[in-house]
């Protein structure tokens, strides 16, 4: 399939972080389907909670473009995959258009995977006590150098008919497109929580809320012109050149459909390729056990759709309905999410805690983030009170004293593990409040934030068991 023939694509932004984004973006997406058009979701940069939302919002699965952490080809290869089964993507951005890393060719931004795929920006503006000035912003947005094509804005929050008189007077002066005004409603808020919206499989009554959203944006923004906007996804003659990131894209990069008849873990490593796909991240074992659940959660799709592709299962269970790792499973992973919600309840499921421990005694197991704090020693919840944990790792965690921890890493493991060799670089993030207490230094890997600094060694290993605060990418 050629890059023509494929769908055309635009990427939603805005100056700033709570501007709207979210609900813009499902919003133009379950409108969007209404109207009978096939849309696909993306999210940029480092997020578990967006593209859950857009899911819902679509019917089909959204997946994470990230600058920095992936490579220009994997990018490529995952946008392809998404618009060879849509009409049109309407993709989210990160934070604001421009923001990411302070230095590095990979800063992370949103702009960088606009300008890198060809996929036009929608802005989100907040008129939230400004009027003429957000056509500042905008022109502001779009002629800022190496900016990637802005398609037109969406006024959000617009309080009244004179507001936005005002505001269309400003726009007159400039070049950019106003395309919508989205009233102010507390009908479109959505619930958050310390790490963000609410998942989407704990928001009560969500797609009557996403059906508001859309109608909503159905009423107010001109659904034609955004369709219109949209760009096709760019080969390396029709893409443009951002100085933040300089990558190239190859026309021709498969679709990311890894055929592989068997696995064989020692054979399967980060630097292969698989018909011509970018490199995947080796599987921790052929069946994996992975935790699934309000309190494990937060497990990048790519990740999961490439263990799959080399031929490694999925055998989900619960920990918050006290099930055990199947026992027909060959490693176990426990991802991130909101095990300091549910502390409690998990430090009682018995059965639960003892197949974990079980299983760890003859087979690989993996906590990223909420899943390393179950398997340390215990978890003290924000209230004060210390849960006992699974006892794998020696390490000891507390919401008592909040601190945020937050950016991209560079990781290279000091000791091998299921997914990973000694000496292995990945790339991903942190992003919790939890703060250690105790236990055994962090030995696992040599850590670097986003720009190359070192950090403090972090994580840990135990006999079969290994965990880290770490969110592996790519």
């Amino acid at each position: 399939m050629s890059m023509t023939d494929m769908a055309r694509g635009l990427i939603v932004a805005a100056p700033r972080s709570g501007s709207g984004k979210t609900v813009v973006t499902i919003g133009l997406q379950r409108a969007l389907s209404r109207r009978g058009l096939r849309i696909g979701g993306a999210k940029t940069g480092p997020d578990y909670i967006d593209p859950a939302f857009h899911a819902v919002a679509t019917g089909r699965p959204s997946c994470n473009l990230d600058g920095f952490a992936m490579t220009p080809a994997m990018i490529a290869a995952l946008a392809a995959g998404i618009a060879a089964e849509a009409d049109l993507i309407v993709a989210e951005g990160a934070m604001g258009l421009y923001d990411g890393l302070a230095s590095g060719a990979a800063t992370g931004a949103t702009a960088d995977i606009a300008a890198m795929l060809g996929w036009p920006v929608l802005l989100v503006l907040d008129a939230s006590g400004a009027a003429q000035s957000l056509a500042a912003v905008a022109h502001g947005l779009a002629s800022f150098p190496g900016a990637p094509p802005v398609m037109g804005a969406i006024v959000n929050r617009c309080a009244s008919p004179r507001h936005r008189r005002m505001i269309e007077a400003g726009f007159a002066r400039t070049s950019v497109p106003l395309l919508g005004f989205v009233p102010t409603d507390t009908r479109l808020e959505m619930p958050s929580r310390h790490l963000g919206l609410v998942q989407a499989g704990e928001t009560a009554d969500l797609d009557a809320r996403i059906e508001a959203m859309a109608d909503c944006v159905a009423a107010h923004v001109d659904l034609d012109a955004v369709v219109a906007g949209a760009g096709s996804l760019a080969g390396p003659d029709q893409r443009s050149s951002s100085p933040r990131r300089r990558g190239s894209i190859n026309s021709n990069v498969a679709l990311p459909a890894l055929r592989v008849a068997s696995l064989d873990p020692r054979l399967r490593g980060d630097d292969e390729r698989v018909d011509g796909a970018p490199p995947f991240l080796r599987p921790p074992g052929e069946r994996i056990a992975i935790a699934r659940d309000a309190a494990f959660a937060f497990l990048y799709p790519h990740l999961l759709d490439g263990w799959r592709r080399a031929g490694a299962e999925m055998l989900w269970f619960s920990p918050l309905a006290d099930e055990a790792p199947p026992e027909d499973a060959d490693a176990c992973w426990l991802p991130g999410g909101y095990p300091e919600l549910h502390a409690g309840r998990l430090a009682g499921n018995a059965r639960f805690l003892g197949g974990l421990r079980r299983f760890a005694q003859t087979r690989p197991v993996h906590g990223e983030c909420g899943g390393y704090m179950v398997l340390g020693q215990s978890l003290t919840d924000a209230d004060g009170i210390r849960h006992a944990m699974a006892e794998l790792l020696p390490v000891e965690t507390s919401f008592t004293q909040r601190k945020l921890n937050l950016g991209y890493r560079h990781v290279t493991w000091r000791e091998a593990t299921s997914f990973a060799e000694a000496g292995q670089t990945h790339r991903g993030h942190e992003f919790h409040y939890a703060t250690v207490t105790g236990g055994a230094p962090g030995n696992l890997a040599e850590m670097a934030d986003g720009e190359g600094n070192p950090l403090p060694p972090a994580g840990h290993r135990a006999g079969h068991v290994s965990g880290s605060f770490f969110h592996l990418i790519a």
